[in-house]
């Protein structure tokens, strides 16, 4: 009850007061229809809804947890009518902004224009309010199909948005993700990144990950949250991460469906093992016992050998190091 409840999104209307502002606020925006609510949907894996997905109205709010701390996921509606709005009370949309992710579909051609220069009015928002957020430009829709049945011309648009978004401002906190929904991977890839960036303890989760690996004789570890979010990971080498990033939604989307319920006595058990291209992919759940929300443990190995010993002192490392 208490998860839906921190989950539930808070429409934001002119007569309520404004909400308190958390540690950590992360911001959507751009055009109507560019994808925002797509992409924080995709991670949330609620993929029935994407289909038959209306206008978002006005600003929405969510919050969860990462690593311990309370995200404030805003997402701004890209109408005409609401940006117009923002943009006349910067102080409620705006400020206290640690994180701007601007979406840009980049099969709208004709809106493009449009698109960037909205984007000047965000970062003059921004230059206003005397903050410097990272924004994080997503060339969205950027999809799978596109890429095979035209992928020059995809790749001379990507670069040329790039120039266009680089000379619409001075701004020097400016970085680009090509994502897709059709490629989850993407905006897993995307998304982690950018959160771990907020996030001090990553180097010692990464260097927790990498000692696991190497113990176990693993090419590649991933550690990933409720949320779709990679909070550390390990390859050996480009091959290995690729495998491992390409079916991180798969084994995700599984655990879903198999929707696991009430506790077993040995809980090291529920395990998925997939055998493909002579590797073993071993997916299981950790359970942090200080945690809100479940965690991931995603791994490639040649054998499909995996000591209870072994698994249980990693997870007790990593509880010290997310929750000390």
């Amino acid at each position: 009850m208490e998860k839906n409840l921190k989950q539930s999104i808070l429409y934001l209307k002119k007569e309520e007061q404004e909400p308190v502002e958390i540690q950590n606020k992360i911001l959507f925006t751009g055009l109507d229809d560019a994808g925002k609510t797509s992409i924080i949907l995709s991670l949330q894996r609620e993929f029935s809804k994407i289909a038959v997905l209306s206008p978002t109205r006005g600003a929405q709010r969510r919050i969860f947890d990462f690593l311990g701390k309370e995200i404030s996921e805003w997402d701004l509606g890209g109408q005409t009518a609401y940006r117009i709005s923002y943009l006349k009370n910067p102080g409620k949309y705006f400020d206290g902004t640690e994180i701007a992710i601007y979406v840009i579909d980049i099969q709208n051609k004709p809106r493009i224009p449009e698109a960037i220069s909205y984007f000047k009015d965000v970062i003059e928002q921004f230059k206003k309010l005397e903050i410097e957020p990272p924004v994080y430009v997503f060339l969205h829709k950027y999809d799978p199909a596109l890429r095979r049945s035209a992928l020059n011309e995809m790749e001379n648009l990507i670069v040329d948005l790039k120039e266009q978004v680089r000379k619409a401002t001075d701004y020097k906190k400016i970085f680009f993700y090509n994502t897709s929904i059709y490629d989850f991977s993407s905006i897993i890839s995307a998304m982690s990144e950018i959160l771990l960036s907020l996030y001090p303890k990553s180097e010692l989760i990464e260097k927790t990950i990498v000692e696991f690996a190497k113990k176990i004789g693993s090419g590649g570890v991933v550690v990933i949250d409720d949320n779709s979010l990679i909070i550390g990971s390990y390859y050996k080498d480009d091959e290995t991460q690729h495998l491992l990033t390409a079916s991180t939604p798969y084994f995700l989307t599984l655990s879903d469906s198999l929707q696991y319920t009430g506790v077993q006595e040995n809980r090291f058990e529920e395990r998925m093992i997939v055998q493909r291209f002579g590797k073993n992919f071993i997916f299981k759940e950790i359970t942090l016992k200080k945690s809100k929300t479940p965690y991931y443990l995603l791994l490639l190995k040649d054998d499909p050998v995996f000591h209870k010993e072994d698994f249980q002192t990693f997870a007790e490392i990593l509880k010290e190091i997310l929750f000390k």
